[in-house]
Parts: C-alpha cells; structure tokens; sequence
C-alpha cells in the first residue's frame, strides 16, 4: 500500500480556518478585561493563531498593549470563544474530499488548540468521524513542537514512524515530526507558511487533495 498508514493533521490553518471566530473571541475578551480597547483587525489576529490559547491571548495583549495578566484574559477569552466556535469556522476548501481519499489510512488530529473545543469543532462540521483520535492541548503530554503528542498517536495506533506523516501549516508542526521521526507536510494556505522558511517540510501542497496524488492512491469509483 502506498503512502503512510498513519496520517496526523494540525487543525487551524491545516483542516479548519477558524481565525474569525477567534478573532470575534480575542476582541470579545479584550473588551472585557479593557474596555475601549480598540479591536484587533481579523488578519491580525490570524498571524498570532499557531501555539495555543496561551500563545494566542499573550500576544494579543501585546498587540492591543492592554496589560493585564495572561493567567486573568485566558478564561475570559475561552468562554468567549466557546460561545462562538463554529460562527464562522469552515473547513478549507477540497478537505472533506481528502480525507474521503484517505479513508483507507489511520488518520488523526494533534492540535494545541483545547481537546474539547477541537473535538466540538469537527463534530460541528460533520468531520469528527474520520478520526480515530482528536488530541488537544492538555489531552497529551506536551504541546507542539513537543514530539509526545505524536508519539502517543503512533503508540495508539501502533505505526511505525518511517510509515507515518504529520501534516500542518507551520515550523511547530515539521519540528514536532522531525522529532518523532515522521515525514512533515506543509500546507501552503494556512497561518503561519512563513515559518517554513526556516523549518522546511519534506513536501508542501497547496491543497490537501494533493496528497492523493503525492502518495499514489487510487481515484475514486
């Protein structure tokens, strides 16, 4: 059989683009904590998305130069953003057709983003049952580029890791698999393809279609 037989994928800015919906949620949080505060413009918020809720809040603060502690906006900004997770979040274009493609593999999802909300989100959009497991941050030891994560899912699913792919949009996700021993696919689309600079993927795809082709799979009938 060509291709891997475990396929990892990141979530935002890989499977789903959810970064209006936390943009609505950022801003949200900061009107709470600091009202006033101008909002933060949709494409900027999108380029702080990539290492968690944490990250996402911590840098958002920065940017809006609201100081308040990142331990008091962070419950704030997740029930706010719990009100609001499928608003606007959609899959990225040709992504159920991929993993229809790919229904033969193992496929799963590691993600910093919360367990629960991941979970919820591809439930929402009809995807969660292409997936054998969906991990979140604090579902497995480690956050990306921590290899745990990945290691767990190849233990569970127990694939070899020269027979396993992790694919996402950023350097987070080529580290995390270059530590794990796994093959690394970039996205072209997603949040943070400019990381690649520095931590380039095996190969890069513009559309996750490709990697039916890439891996030699049948058409479908």
């Amino acid at each position: 059989m060509n291709g891997p037989d475990l396929v990892v994928f990141d979530l935002d800015g890989t499977l789903v683009d959810s970064s209006q919906d936390l943009a609505t949620a950022v801003n949200a949080a900061l009107a709470a904590v600091a009202p006033g505060t101008p909002p933060l413009p949709h494409m900027l918020v999108r380029t702080l998305i990539g290492s968690g809720a944490r990250s996402l809040v911590s840098r958002s603060l920065q940017a809006a130069a609201v100081e308040r502690p990142v331990e008091e906006v962070l419950p704030v900004f997740l029930d706010r953003y719990r009100g609001c997770l499928l608003d606007r979040t959609r899959p990225y274009p040709g992504v159920p057709e991929a993993l229809e493609r790919l229904a033969g593999r193992r496929l799963a999802v590691l993600t910093n983003k919360p367990g629960d909300m991941s979970r919820a989100i591809l439930e929402g959009l009809g995807l969660a049952g292409r997936f054998f497991r969906v991990c979140g941050g604090g579902d497995v030891p480690g956050r990306k580029p921590d290899p745990e994560g990945l290691r767990h899912l190849l233990a569970e699913a127990g694939a070899d890791p020269t027979r396993a792919a992790i694919v996402g949009d950023s350097a987070i996700d080529v580290r995390a698999g270059r530590a794990a021993g796994v093959a690394t696919v970039g996205v072209s689309y997603g949040f943070d393809a400019a990381s690649f600079a520095d931590d380039p993927p095996d190969v890069r795809v513009d559309d996750l279609r490709e990697l039916a082709e890439l891996w030699g799979l049948p058409a479908p009938a």
